[in-house]
């Protein structure tokens, strides 16, 4: 473990037991390296498509993050950035896996900012269903075009693409657009009653809670 992570570790310790808003999440029993590499992948995917959204985004979940009072976990754009690392996934991929309260962080953080952003959100699927019953390619629509456009230059840029998933979505666009797509009917679904909860229990796949 590098001294940097250690120093965001013991930090989080000290200050965790502070953020009252952690506890509305339910406490479970993390799984190994491996599935924790999921939930890690998932969860950044996730705020890429909201990034992808409008321009600004990583700024804009900094803020959402201090309107939760989640500044201990999260201080600045850095440590934001570091959590999000430990996504396999990426060029600068950590090989760390997260603590309890930075998962739930940055859940928190994905469920706010998708309720923020519902309206595009809904826009977005809406005029996909439209561009399909019309038999058009999804990219004729200027929304679209634009949120696919974001989406595949933060993915590209920031992706390994040695990686074997990595390097099938780098060399095909349409799967590309599909995994935007796809990011936005499930973050859609969070955005409804509960919907904190409802990411907490997808991300572990109903891990059995304490």
């Amino acid at each position: 473990m590098t001294d940097s992570n250690t120093e965001l570790i013991n930090q989080e310790k000290s200050d965790k037991s502070e953020i009252t808003i952690l506890k509305t999440l339910p406490d479970l029993i993390l799984p190994p390296p491996s599935g924790m590499m999921r939930v890690q992948q998932q969860l950044d995917l996730l705020l890429l498509a909201l990034e992808a959204l409008q321009l600004g985004g990583s700024e804009y979940m900094l803020a959402i993050g201090k309107e939760l009072e989640l500044n201990p976990i999260i201080k600045n754009r850095l440590s934001l950035w570091r959590l999000r690392c430990s996504n396999p996934w990426r060029k600068c991929y950590t090989r760390e896996s997260l603590s309890l309260a930075q998962v739930k962080a940055l859940t928190l953080i994905t469920v706010k900012c998708a309720k923020k952003f519902v309206l595009p959100i809904r826009q977005l699927l809406i005029a996909a269903q439209q561009m399909e019953d019309k038999g058009m390619p999804l990219e004729n629509n200027f929304r679209l075009s634009e949120y696919f456009s974001r989406f595949r230059s933060h993915f590209l840029r920031r992706m390994n693409h040695r990686r074997a998933k990595v390097s099938i979505y780098a060399s095909s666009p349409d799967e590309l657009n599909k995994l935007a797509l796809s990011l936005l009917e499930e973050l859609l679904f969070y955005t409804g009653i509960r919907g904190e909860e409802r990411l907490w229990v997808k991300i572990f796949d109903g891990e059995v809670l304490n």
